[in-house]
């Protein structure tokens, strides 16, 4: 329970908090010290199996390994006990060019770190640095809600990044493996592939979109399907298929509202939002923050 309380207290305290805790010492501290800068045998460090990112850029690791051999590691990696050796909460990437410029050991400072600590700070350091592609990043939100029970608008605080940029990353989680595999090697953007979220093969899509170098538009224009709403009616009118961004507008409006909203857009700029009330109190609640009194 303790343990448990201990990890949700971590979340939300930020990168900036986190990393104040360790910041960087004298370097003639006693090499037993922890919070203390001090150097380790790099086979006695070993990778995060949370690390959100999966992919190392081998032309940046070999660069950065120069840089290394040059200059050596000029900033710590942060890293924390894990039975006979030490796990590496940040810094994987000076880790993985240190071995390329065949260095024996690399400075570390040694912290305690909660398991929601260290995968809050694995994923803020490289988003920070725009090194995840968007299918790491969403797994990495994924990753905090589903094993630490934190929702979206927590995720969001703590990120600094809105509600709807994280629920719209972690619903490109639903794409096929293909579609997922060409957004991580940069083929599709993430626009694209949130555009391919509804579409019933998107797989397909997804090749069509990358043969043709089609923009986002062009293939968010694939996905839309014009269809009569009755043979019967004279003033036939056009409905299309909802985008991710409209669907995560909807939910957006519904956060706000707090009740269900269903956005219909038919084209040429025109649409409506129907909202759905399930008692007095939400109607309200609807008129209060339409302001517009309530008469009965």
């Amino acid at each position: 329970m303790t343990e448990r309380k201990a990890e949700r207290r971590g979340l939300g305290r930020g990168l900036s908090a986190l990393m104040a805790e360790v910041a960087t010492p004298e370097t003639d501290s006693p090499p037993a010290e922890r919070g203390r800068s001090q150097r380790l045998p790099v086979e006695m460090l070993v990778p995060n199996p949370d690390q959100p990112r999966r992919h190392f850029d081998d032309t940046a690791l070999a660069e950065l390994a120069i840089s290394i051999r040059e200059k050596g590691v000029i900033q710590p990696l942060i890293v924390r006990p894990k039975g006979e050796v030490y796990e590496i909460v940040a810094g994987e990437r000076r880790w993985r060019a240190a071995q390329r410029a065949q260095l024996h050991d690399v400075p570390v400072i040694i912290r305690e770190f909660s398991d929601t600590e260290v995968l809050e700070i694995g994923i803020i350091e490289n988003i920070q640095r725009a090194d995840l592609n968007p299918v790491e990043e969403a797994m990495g939100y994924r990753a905090l809600i589903e094993r630490f029970g934190h929702t979206q608008e927590q995720l969001s605080a703590a990120m600094g990044k809105s509600r709807s940029h994280i629920a719209n990353l972690m619903r490109l989680l639903s794409l096929p493996e293909e579609v997922q595999t060409l957004l991580r090697d940069g083929k599709l953007t993430a626009g694209h592939a949130r555009a391919l979220i509804p579409a019933d093969d998107p797989g397909m899509l997804a090749r069509k979109v990358v043969l043709e170098g089609l923009s986002v538009r062009q293939t968010e224009a694939l996905l839309k399907s014009p269809q009569d709403s009755g043979s019967k009616n004279k003033n036939k009118t056009k409905t299309y298929a909802k985008d991710a961004d409209t669907r995560a507008l909807e939910a957006d409006i519904s956060a706000v509202l707090g009740m269900p909203i269903d956005l219909d857009y038919a084209g040429g700029g025109r649409g409506k939002v129907t909202v759905t009330f399930s008692s007095m109190e939400q109607l309200d609640r609807l008129c209060s923050i339409l302001g517009t009194p309530v008469r009965r």
